[in-house]
């Protein structure tokens, strides 16, 4: 019986990352969530399933193309909308994209010429995310860099990120785990010997509100931090500030007693300012749209929140 070859379920591999970690990283982005934040600018990240994007900006329009609608045998691709060109004036016509009736077989991205339409998830061996992260080497020795596996929740992909993690380790390559922390402890325990960081996100310390906005609670979460600290690892915490669900003080004063409790084992702590960047994200994916759509904090806002926390005691505090 022919072995089975173990694969993970990618969505991007970005390199040159500078703030998934100290110095500069190549970021391993895992497909699946267990999570559903409202304000999600990865909406491409949470389902488990490779997926169908259509961007439609890359659409040269039916006159000069039209192979998707050919190769689609579902006619979940006809005729769309009118569209000017921005390059000459001309006219033109993109396709449209009927969800209900697509089985996402995907013919039509391997005829697209300007992939317009593309899958979003792709499996990888372990050995070829390697071989990409190899060519950035000499960056993490100059940097104090390294790889960051990152999602969705990649800890969801329990078995890649371990072989992932240790493939790092064995060539001496600093790892760093950016986690939601809802898995069982059971999974970060293995993991826990291979990771030098973890990048923990703390969204809503009342777990009532946690799971009605997100859609799990937070105990698992909490406990879990507290698991890692006393095991001797390291953690830098997140702390995405939502308007209308975590920007206030009450938020804030318990996010500081928690870190706090951590002890030495917080490295650092990351604000991180909502933005509505992703939202042409789920338009790709034909969703509405993410649930939250709210005005930024300002600069003086974050540094209130920033000050907060220093005054309660909380050390390394950063607006990302």
């Amino acid at each position: 019986m022919e072995e089975k070859v173990l694969t993970g379920k990618l969505y991007d591999l970005q390199g040159y990352s500078v703030h998934d970690g100290p110095g500069i990283r190549n970021t391993v982005f895992l497909k699946g969530c267990p999570l559903r934040c409202p304000w999600c600018h990865s909406p491409e990240s949470q389902e488990f399933p490779t997926e169908l994007n259509w961007m439609e900006i890359r659409c040269v329009g039916v006159e000069e193309c039209g192979k998707c609608i050919q190769a689609c045998t579902r006619g979940a691709i006809t005729k769309g909308d009118e569209k000017v060109s921005l390059k000459d004036d001309h006219v033109y016509t993109v396709v449209k994209v009927e969800r209900l009736k697509c089985d996402e077989c995907f013919a039509c991205t391997e005829v697209c010429p300007h992939t317009a339409l593309y899958k979003c998830g792709t499996d990888y061996t372990v050995e070829k995310v390697m071989d990409r992260l190899r060519r950035d080497k000499p960056f993490y020795k100059r940097s104090g860099g390294g790889v960051t596996i990152s999602g969705g929740e990649c800890l969801c992909q329990p078995e890649f990120t371990l072989a992932l993690l240790k493939a790092c380790k064995a060539e001496d390559i600093h790892t760093a785990v950016d986690t939601t922390g809802f898995v069982r402890w059971e999974i970060i325990e293995q993991v826990l010997p291979y990771t030098d960081l973890f990048l923990y996100d703390l969204k809503q310390m009342d777990s009532d509100l946690h799971r009605r906005v997100i859609g799990v609670p937070n105990e698992l979460i909490l406990e879990n931090a507290k698991k890692i600290a006393a095991a001797g690892g390291k953690l830098q915490i997140r702390i995405p500030t939502i308007p209308m669900f975590n920007d206030n003080d009450k938020s804030y004063r318990a996010f500081g007693e928690f870190i706090l409790e951590l002890g030495d084992a917080v490295t650092q702590v990351q604000l991180l300012p909502y933005h509505n960047l992703g939202v042409v994200k789920w338009e790709r994916l034909g969703r509405s749209g993410p649930a939250l759509e709210a005005t930024p904090p300002t600069e003086e806002f974050m540094q209130t929140r920033k000050k907060l926390l220093e005054d309660m005691g909380v050390k390394n505090v950063v607006i990302h």
